[in-house]
Formats: structure tokens, C-alpha cells, sequence
């Protein structure tokens, strides 16, 4: 794989660092030399037949991109590609939004109020996206950054797909990826309800939700649902999580797509428990400078 060095100039753009690698892609930290606007720079390269599946990802992320307008997801304003030749495309370009902070599964929520308030965004921009059409289906911890603000963005849209598509093969996280995925059943916006679901027991338990693949990762899923090991109620393993938020995660977790609530719901309930632990903190605080007076 080709690596820019720094100072080089990419397509206008001046490379000032790596910010990280992919399977067949290099992330840099590149600043705009008309605009002085500094980017992200996803550079994706044809290495072999099999990275030609990485790069038809980045122009369909690209292309979902360019019909979502929410603060939570990153924004890319820009694709450039390379072909060799008149037809083969050898390389792309992506320029993304630059995301401050660090992604959840490296900057944990401090209180449950926070945790409420950062996967609250998170299911908002998911709903964003299936008023838009699309489903981002693969939602999970490190695909969320967080600042220290707790404001949170999106920024990976890489298997997001129209809603009702069914997948030639199976795509998602073993650890967040929902059963109608395994099974190569149509991707609805309950697929992203399950994935959130799953992100929010492991942030709040440090458990990983059962998956429906296979053993070490195999790709042949269980056949019948009901054989799915089902997850441990959240406050079961971390009795400190609220009995409420502990229910909404068990309802995502629903083998049964129909059997989950849809993202509304779980914006609502979110708030409403945001509202009730707020509330809470806010007694106590009261109580504790009653009890000194």
C-alpha cells in the first residue's frame, strides 16, 4: 500500500499526519492549501481483487452521505477518484469531516446521565437516517466519537444500505451484529435498534451480547432463532444500571425484529430516564445540603 509522507500534496490537499489504517485504506489529517480548511483524508487503494469490495464501500458511503444532514453524522463533501486506464478504478479519495474526541469503547460515559445523553444522539442521527431512507447497520462503540462535552458524532457509514436490503453475504460486528443480519434477512431500521442495543449493554456491562454467528466467527448462522442464546438482563451483571435503562436495552436485544421498539421509542424512553436521573442528582443534592444546614 502506498503512504503519502508529510508535507506531500494530494489532490490539493497537504498531508499533515496519519490518523489511522484500515483493511485497504490509510486515514490522514490534511489541510486544504486554498481553503486552509483542515479535513480528514480517507485514502482507499486498489490492492487486489479483494479490495475492490473496500472501495465500492467508500463511494457508497459516500453517496449515503450526501443525503444526511445531522450534527451527529460526520459530513464527507467530497469523493475524487483515480482510475487507471479508461475503465478499472484504481484508487479514492474521500475528504471527511475532522471529528474531535475519542470513539466510546475508549471514552466511557462517567454516569448513566451521560451514557443516556450520548447514545440519545446516536439514536437520533439513526433516525435521521431512516427518515432519509437508509439504514447505517452497523452501528457499534468505536463508531461513535465523544467529546469532552459528551457532544457525539458518527463517523463510519461504511455498511449503511437502503432500508429492506438483504446483503449477498453476511456484514456487521460479531459482538453488536442483530440476528436478521446473520440470517441475510432484509436490514430495517430495528437492525440499527438492535446494534444500539447491543453498543449500550457493552458499554454498561463490559459484557458482550450473544452472538448469532457462528463458533470462532464463522459465517454459518444458527438456523432457528430460538436456539440464540439470549443475554443476561443488563442489571443482573451491573446492578448499579437503572431498572428502566436496563429494560429498554433487554427490549432492544429482541430476537424478534417486530418484538423491538423503533427508534422513537427508544429516544423517548432515553429522555425520559435522562430526565428522571437528572432529576434524581438533583434531589440528593438538595438532600445532602438539607442534611448539613
Amino acid at each position: 500500500m502506498e503512504v503519502f509522507k508529510k508535507d506531500e500534496i494530494v489532490e490539493g490537499y497537504r498531508i499533515m499526519s496519519e490518523l489511522g489504517r484500515g483493511a485497504a485504506s490509510i486515514i490522514y489529517l490534511v489541510l486544504d492549501e486554498k481553503t486552509k480548511h483542515v479535513w480528514a483524508l480517507k485514502d482507499v487503494q486498489r490492492i487486489d481483487d479483494k479490495s475492490e469490495r473496500f472501495m465500492a464501500q467508500a463511494e457508497a458511503e459516500y453517496k449515503i452521505a450526501q443525503k444526511l444532514d445531522h450534527e451527529t453524522i460526520r459530513k464527507i463533501p467530497r469523493m475524487i477518484k483515480k482510475k487507471k486506464g479508461l475503465l478499472q478504478l484504481n484508487r479514492l479519495f474521500l475528504v471527511m469531516e475532522l471529528v474531535d474526541g475519542k470513539s466510546m469503547d475508549i471514552f466511557m460515559p462517567k454516569t448513566f446521565e451521560q451514557a443516556c445523553l450520548v447514545f440519545r444522539q446516536a439514536g437520533q442521527a439513526m433516525q435521521h437516517m431512516h427518515e432519509k431512507g437508509f439504514v447505517h447497520a452497523d452501528f457499534k462503540p468505536n463508531n461513535l466519537i465523544v467529546d469532552s462535552d459528551n457532544v457525539a458524532k458518527i463517523i463510519d457509514l461504511g455498511q449503511s444500505c437502503p432500508i429492506g436490503t438483504i446483503k449477498k453475504r453476511i456484514q456487521g460486528t460479531p459482538d453488536y451484529i442483530a440476528p436478521e443480519q446473520v440470517h441475510r434477512r432484509e436490514i430495517t431500521p430495528k437492525t440499527d435498534v438492535y446494534n444500539l442495543g447491543a453498543s449500550m449493554y457493552w458499554v454498561l456491562t463490559r459484557k458482550k451480547v450473544p452472538t448469532a454467528l457462528g463458533k470462532e466467527g464463522s459465517l454459518m448462522g444458527r438456523v432457528d432463532d430460538s436456539l440464540l442464546e439470549k443475554p443476561k438482563p443488563a442489571i443482573e451483571i451491573n446492578e448499579r444500571i437503572p431498572p428502566k435503562l436496563s429494560e429498554l436495552i433487554m427490549q432492544c436485544l429482541e430476537v424478534d425484529p417486530d418484538t423491538r421498539p423503533d427508534m422513537n421509542q427508544v429516544i423517548d424512553r432515553l429522555d425520559l430516564i435522562h430526565a428522571m436521573l437528572k432529576a434524581g442528582v438533583k434531589n440528593k443534592t438538595a438532600q445532602m445540603k438539607a442534611l448539613d444546614d
